[in-house]
């Protein structure tokens, strides 16, 4: 730390901090027009001018030395000061200093005693009103670049530059042209910073910033798993403005498109108000007693007729731990059946399961902020540029300052696109990719001798199965040459502390777990888990709450914190604690749940949160389970597709309307608070569950989520120091955490593995092939995933301005494939597999490989789903959306 006096009061900062960095920590009041603390000093404004050992200093680019002695206060520096501002005020028009304006130089002006007639420009140079949520107004922008430094350091995105010369230098996107038609990706990182007003966001909340915000409601982000914390605004029940939380401890003050801006679809008029009960064909707005008395009646028939087995439930991903845990509650104890899953069976299952196997427990081994000091990352099968953006840039961050980066990826996006290597294997060959590098750190002597023989068993079982996976050999199965993945392996190999991060590129295969065990081998065969030698592995979870819906149990044969339903020790502790018996056979996951309402067996199923006719794969098979079932109940926001297959539609609230908690990617429990109400009857799932329970005479206790977190605690020790109370102090705990005088485990395994002997366990798993394979009838490999500006089935996001940022369903393929099939930039196309056909928009860029293509899942209407085959991971059910035969029809 750094001594210095300011003003006559001694303060100690980093080293390397700036001076203004000690004014700040002294209390002491210092303009700044040009810097934000978030971005490198830019020292053009000369507003923060003080006199630091005699000498007159720019304060913000000045660095603390220790014994300097600061003033701020002289009569002569605040001259100087109003005078640096007084300038910069003359050039602008006069509405730069309204009397209403929330701008950071309004504020100054005030405090300085700068009125509006100082504000002498004639204006004129124009504006850009293109984008949604981003609005330009070029007589404001005082060229402080802070706007181009938050976009080129936080973000990482480099769409906006300064143009122009001397006075008439402005900001403008760096393409050229129109906001709208740039790379901006609308994290409004550069509306937060501006200090002018001159980009602001438009509607109730225009000229709002993290620095100079009203009264707001912190929660967590309801979007990606990533888990920010934000601000919201809110005014007569409706939100006007959603802002990072500067403090948030994943975020940092920043925020993507979606958390930030996509919040438009609480207010459409598409909204469900009321439940809608199926009368003669039709679905007819009904009370919540008539709906909830159908659904009492339709539960007891489907028992009476095939017993606790014939109803089921889907739980959502999408809902709070405890509105997971309720239900998984009452799934257990009010019908008798293990009969619940929830949306990590589509993506992350095989996480869970191969994570376990390899370490113990199921979540990712480190914080990210430990994986952000890594000198080496390995990134697989993940795309957080566009489906986690908040994490995307931050890598990128760490990236731009020197840490080495390999990408295994198909497609050449995001990351890859500043990749040391970039490895592009064929899809569904993962595990032979896996096992190449493995190859390599072991012949070469990269492994970690002294982990392995301390803390890891299986070495010889993996020796001897690597030595059919010769850089040679992988790259006949791959198609990745041998001297990349000699390169990638030496860069991870060689790496101080590397990390390995990973997304559903691994896990959505018919061998996803074979995949997530053989990427884990690379961190223990490097001795990079649990040790100050690496950051582990750690899987980008795509839903808000998938890591915290598994969490409290709603699986069909794990109880909360996981522990199995056949375990009667696991059994009896929830027993103790819920009262009641809870059945000891495991029951149906998602996939089963649909063949038993096709086959007649499942009577009931209850759908939270999850448009499963959208985003389930094989989606004519599933709305076909859905009109066999004779009695389906959806939970939702909007009429879906599954939701018209319902024969009750409950009306229910979002994630900003709710109490709760969520567990992000990295395991940490955060607070979600209530910042609007719910529209017209809507309630929280939790109000329905209970509500439901009443009617069926059953009482679940817990009456409040606060008081569900705590039972979920005595049922799963694991999270016995989590309260509410304690993330309202705290913000962020990660699990494990099973007392409330101790701290949750960030880093796991530092003493030893959860296994029963303690140690790491090696996968010597072969490759095995996809589940399909393209040929003559159908040339091309179709993968599925997400883009930037839409979220799942796009329920949310298609309902507000980012649907304007990307308006059409494409499918990108490479331009040698649009050149053998006739199919041109924009073009409507029909792509077919062996299961269905999709309506789609072609897209031509070298993004995708020669002979395979890529489509999202944001846009049901056109059919992606419909595409995808039942195959599944072995051993967890999870769908192989990576891996689907397809050929493109033009017409």
């Amino acid at each position: 730390m750094t001594e210095i006096e300011v003003d006559g009061v001694r303060v100690a900062v980093a080293e390397g901090a700036s001076l203004l960095s000690a004014v700040r920590a002294a209390g002491a009041e210092l303009p700044a027009l040009c810097s934000d603390e978030r971005l490198s000093p830019g020292g053009s404004c000369r507003t923060c001018l003080v006199r630091a050992g005699g000498r007159i200093v720019a304060a913000c680019v000045t660095p603390a030395a220790s014994g300097v002695r600061v003033e701020t206060a002289a009569e002569d520096l605040r001259q100087l000061r109003r005078d640096a501002v007084d300038v910069i005020v003359s050039a602008l028009p006069s509405r730069a200093l309204a009397e209403d304006s929330p701008s950071e130089l309004a504020h100054v002006c005030r405090s300085s005693g700068i009125g509006p007639e100082s504000a002498r420009g004639a204006g004129g140079r124009g504006g850009d009103d293109s984008h949604p949520y981003v609005h330009l107004d070029r007589d404001l922008c005082i060229a402080c670049g802070r706007c181009v430094r938050m976009c080129a350091e936080v973000q990482g995105t480099f769409a906006l530059t300064l143009t122009g010369r001397g006075a008439d230098t402005v900001v403008a996107p760096g393409t050229g042209g129109l906001w709208a038609d740039s790379d901006c990706v609308a994290c409004g990182g550069c509306v937060d910073t501006c200090p002018t007003g001159a980009i602001t966001q438009p509607g109730p909340g225009r000229g709002l910033t993290s620095a100079h915000r009203p009264t707001a409601t912190r929660t967590t982000c309801g979007y990606c798993g990533v888990g920010c914390s934000l601000d919201v605004v809110a005014s007569h029940g409706e939100v006007t403005a959603v802002l990072p939380a500067p403090d948030g401890p994943v975020n940092k003050g920043h925020a993507c498109v979606k958390g930030r801006f996509a919040h438009g679809y609480l207010a459409s008029p598409e909204r469900l108000t009321r439940p809608l009960l199926r009368r003669d064909g039709s679905l007819e707005p009904v009370s919540w007693e008539e709906a909830l008395g159908h659904v009492a009646r339709g539960l007891r028939e489907a028992v009476a007729d095939g017993g606790a087995d014939a109803v089921a439930a889907i739980s959502s991903a999408r809902a709070t731990n405890e509105e997971n845990y309720l239900l998984q509650k009452f799934m257990r104890t009010v019908i008798g059946t293990n009969n619940v899953d929830n949306c990590s069976r589509l993506c992350h299952s095989p996480s869970a399961a191969g994570l376990t196997a390899s370490f113990g427990l199921s979540g990712g081994t480190d914080s990210f902020d430990d994986v952000e000091r890594s000198d080496c990352l390995l990134v697989v099968g993940a795309n957080p540029v566009e489906a986690h953006p908040v994490v995307g840039a931050r890598l990128l961050r760490r990236v731009l300052h020197g840490a080495k980066l390999v990408v295994a990826d198909p497609r050449a996006v995001g990351l890859a696109l500043h990749a040391d290597v970039h490895l592009r294997p064929r899809p569904g060959t993962n595990v032979a990719l896996f096992h190449g590098l493995a190859h390599v750190l072991l012949a070469e002597g990269l492994s970690d001798e002294g982990f392995l023989r301390e803390r890891a068993t299986g070495l010889p079982e993996l020796t001897e199965l690597l030595k059919g996976y010769p850089p040679d050999r992988v790259a006949e199965i791959t198609g990745v040459p041998a001297a990349d993945l000699i390169a990638a392996a030496r860069l991870y190999g060689r790496a101080r502390r590397p990390a390995i991060v990973y997304g559903l590129g691994v896990t959505e295969h018919l061998h996803g777990t074979d995949g997530v065990r053989s990427l884990a081998n690379l961190a223990i065969l490097r001795g990079a888990v649990g040790t100050d030698r690496g950051y582990g592995v750690n899987p980008l979870r795509g839903q808000n709450n998938v890591q915290g819906a598994s969490d409290m149990g709603a699986l069909p044969d794990l109880l909360p914190g996981y522990g199995k339903v056949t375990d009667p020790a696991r059994r009896a502790r929830a027993e103790s604690v819920w009262g009641v018996p809870v059945p000891g056979r495991p029951g149906m996951r998602i996939p089963e749940m649909f063949a038993a309402a096709r086959a007649g067996d499942l009577r009931a199923l209850w759908v939270i949160g999850e448009d499963v006719c959208a985003t389930d794969p094989d989606s004519d098979r599933v709305a076909a389970a859905l009109e066999a079932c004779p009695l389906v109940v959806c939970s939702e926001l909007f009429l879906s597709q599954t939701a018209r297959h319902a024969d009750v539609v409950l009306p229910v609230a979002s994630w900003l309307e709710k109490d709760g908690t969520f567990v992000n990617f990295d395991r940490r429990f955060q607070r979600v608070r209530p910042a609007v109400p719910p529209p017209g009857e809507a309630r929280s799932d939790f109000d329905v569950v209970h509500a439901l329970a009443d009617v069926m005479g059953a009482d679940l206790g817990c009456t409040t989520p606060a008081e569900a977190l705590a039972e979920c605690g005595r049922v799963a020790p694991v999270y016995a120091g989590l309260s509410h109370d304690r993330l309202d102090r705290e913000g962020a705990v990660p699990w494990p955490c099973p007392a409330h005088d101790r701290p949750g485990e960030a880093r796991l395994y530092t003493e030893r593995f959860a296994t029963p002997d303690g140690r790491a366990r090696l996968a010597a798993a072969p490759y095995l092939p996809p589940g399909e394979q393209p040929d003559d009838r159908y040339p091309l490999i179709l993968v599925t995933g997400r883009r930037w500006a839409h979220y799942n089935s796009g329920s949310m996001t298609r309902r507000g301005g980012n649907l304007a940022l990307d308006p059409v369903d494409c499918l990108d393929l490479h331009p040698d494939d649009a050149l053998r099939y006739g199919v041109r930039e924009g073009t409507r196309i029909t792509v077919e597999s062996r299961h269905g056909q999709a309506r789609l928009v072609a897209r031509v860029s070298e993004q995708t490989a020669p002979g395979q293509v890529f489509g999202s899942f944001h846009f049901p209407a056109s059919g992606v789903n419909r595409l995808t085959s039942d195959h599944a991971d072995t051993v967890t059910s999870c769908p192989e959306y990576k891996v689907t035969a397809v050929r493109v029809v033009t017409q």
